[in-house]
């Protein structure tokens, strides 16, 4: 299952059924789980820690030492799930001392010539589309989607659930449910085409827009909306989490629309 044209360190600890192509380099400090396949000319570089039924394409460079002047070296990693899939050329790049580790999760895709920087954490079931470019420390929650062509700043958070246009300029926290795009970014409304794909019920959904319109339409500042939103509605898993978000946000969320 090996060809003998990879470059593959003995030390390596490679699981069952993998298929290991032609011009690969995988070096010493390296797990690979079991049914993968590792696609010619990908290099899987020391500290990379990759899970089962996973695919690395041509090009791709998993473990590169991040492209942060303050690395001295020290002994980090990239660790991805399972099932994940990543595309021609991108680049995930393992940690720093901030936090040691660089996190992809299960089920997610890493579309071509995609970077993923040090210390990001991006959870399972999440879509990275092709070229998009993601800056350190980011944090990217379940099922969210982030466009071909999307710059997310560094230290960014992207909530569950999340839809970004593509080509999008992200340096605000994006909360969860929410549908993002134009120029510059704004919020335009709650993905709904996501949430019903994933099984919301129209009583969630509704609840959902509903919070947003009292953050985003009522005229109130942030602080004033989340009085109404915690006083207004019962607690609940949705009505929870955004909560939680934006009260917990550094950076500051996403504006509203204009037009709205």
């Amino acid at each position: 299952m090996y060809s003998p044209l990879a470059v593959i360190h003995p030390d390596a600890k490679i699981g069952k059924n993998v298929i290991i192509d032609p011009f690969t380099v995988i070096e010493k400090d390296v797990v690979i789980g079991d049914n993968c396949r590792v696609y010619p000319h990908s290099s899987i570089l020391d500290g990379a820690f990759i899970g089962n039924n996973c695919q690395v394409f041509p090009g791709a460079v998993i473990g590169g030492i991040p492209q942060d002047l303050k690395f001295a070296g020290e002994k980090t990693t990239v660790e991805i799930g399972d099932h994940t899939t990543v595309r021609e050329c991108a680049t995930i790049n393992r940690g720093t001392a901030a936090k040691g580790k660089t996190v992809v999760g299960s089920h997610c895709l890493v579309m071509a010539y995609s970077h993923i920087a040090h210390d990001c954490v991006v959870r399972d079931h999440v879509i990275i589309g092709n070229a998009c470019q993601i800056a350190g420390e980011v944090e990217i929650d379940d099922y969210a989607i982030v466009s071909g062509g999307t710059l997310v700043h560094q230290f960014t958070r992207i909530s569950k659930h999340v839809m970004i246009q593509g080509g999008s300029r992200v340096g605000k926290d994006i909360p969860p449910y929410t549908l993002i795009g134009r120029d510059p970014i704004v919020y335009c409304g709650i993905n709904i085409v996501g949430l019903r794909r994933r099984g919301f019920t129209n009583e969630q959904v509704y609840l959902i827009q509903d919070i947003y319109r009292t953050l985003y339409t009522r005229g109130l500042n942030n602080t004033d909306a989340l009085h109404c939103i915690e006083t207004e509605y019962e607690p609940g898993v949705e009505r929870n989490l955004i909560l939680d978000f934006i009260k917990s946000s550094k950076r500051g969320i996403v504006r509203g629309s204009i037009d709205e």
